[in-house]
């Protein structure tokens, strides 16, 4: 559309500027499929416009292989054929309720260790179609809802290297239930409140040391379908060692998982209410280079979490804790960075030279 804007037909005057320049609308944003709704980095998608190999499943559970030459969300209608060769069909969205393309998404080549976060993202899906009784159950690695439908991203197996993608018409999904990820299931467990902590503490003395495994679980570190795949490897390493070399897991999230084994309290940084006069008793400077957090006084003791005990020997010997009994509490690495990043914001450290953002993403 062309819009040319006039000046008034009424002046009386002749206008001696240059006419307005026509204003022209941008072009449409082209449709992209999208992509799983975190950071993950992978090799690029094929572009909507090259023919790619499907699968399309019919109301009756039926399903039918070939490729999708093109795919229309406005108009709801998509070409397929059920060969390379073959004249394309065009397929309107009510005609099926769920397209598959079967060449999945893989990691970035040459990086052995990016793997999709499954323990944070894989969820199952529970979604009926019209008319189902029952729901159509999958495990998808995060999920996009738009106004024309769902997309999902089954993972191609327990390695978190590759993902399918999937999408559902709208028309096709009645309703849809999203469940917790491992991670979720985990979190509930965590300590919430300066109650629940200080109880944990107290009993932690008495608390039997946990198989490494069902740590990892607490923690939401692997989802269960890792674990099982990793127990039942053959070899002589220890079962961490087997998920670190695997790239599931990495040593510093090990190193947490140990420490939790032996019956540290685990806190959940996101809901615990951080006492702001504990924070203030480490230097913000030494709360990031030791990623560690004090979140709670306790008559002489300072609660402080950090990501594996031994960080708190170094502690121990500085000025502003020394009165104190350090008692340490394991929190995730990234939720104690977080938390030190939206404390400065909030000005916590008010006598503490402002950090810059990046200072914490480097920080090992």
């Amino acid at each position: 559309m062309v819009v040319r804007l006039q000046g008034p037909e009424d002046m009386s005057e002749p206008d001696d500027l240059p006419p307005f320049p026509v204003l022209m609308d941008e072009p449409a944003e082209r449709w992209q499929w999208p992509l799983p709704p975190f950071d993950w980095r992978h090799e690029p998608a094929p572009d909507i416009d090259v023919a790619q190999p499907c699968r399309i499943e019919a109301p009756s559970g039926a399903t039918v292989q070939g490729f999708m030459s093109a795919i229309d969300p406005g108009a709801a209608t998509l070409a397929f054929r059920t060969s390379p060769g073959a004249g394309a069909v065009t397929l309107p969205f009510s005609r099926f309720v769920r397209l598959t393309l079967t060449d999945p998404l893989k990691a970035e080549a040459g990086r052995l260790t990016e793997r999709v976060p499954l323990a944070a993202h894989e969820r199952e899906v529970r979604w009926w179609a019209g008319g189902d009784a029952a729901p159509r159950v999958m495990r998808s690695a995060g999920h996009v809802q738009t106004e024309h439908g769902l997309f999902l991203f089954p993972p191609v197996d327990h390695d978190g290297r590759a993902l399918l993608r999937e999408f559902i018409p709208r028309a096709a999904c009645e309703r849809c239930e999203v469940g917790p990820s491992a991670q979720d299931l985990a979190a509930e467990h965590w300590m919430s409140t300066p109650r629940e902590l200080l109880e944990a503490i107290e009993r932690q003395r008495r608390m039997p040391v946990l198989p490494l495994g069902q740590s990892l679980l607490n923690l939401g570190l692997v989802t269960q379908e890792q674990l099982d795949r990793a127990l039942a490897q053959h070899g002589d390493s220890p079962l961490g060692e087997r998920l670190v070399d695997g790239g599931i897991l990495s040593r510093a999230d090990l190193h947490t998982a140990i420490a939790h084994k032996m019956g540290y309290p685990l806190v959940d940084l996101t809901r615990f209410p951080i006492d702001p006069q504990a924070a203030a008793k480490l230097p913000l400077r030494s709360s990031v280079k030791h990623r560690a957090l004090p979140i709670l006084i306790d008559a002489d003791r300072l609660i402080v979490a950090v990501d594996r005990p031994a960080r708190v020997n170094e502690l121990q010997t500085l000025y502003s804790v020394s009165m104190y009994t350090v008692v340490p509490v394991l929190a995730s690495k990234n939720q104690i960075l977080l938390a030190l990043s939206a404390m400065t914001r909030h000005d916590t450290w008010s006598a503490n030279v402002s950090m810059r953002a990046e200072f914490f993403s480097t920080t090992r």
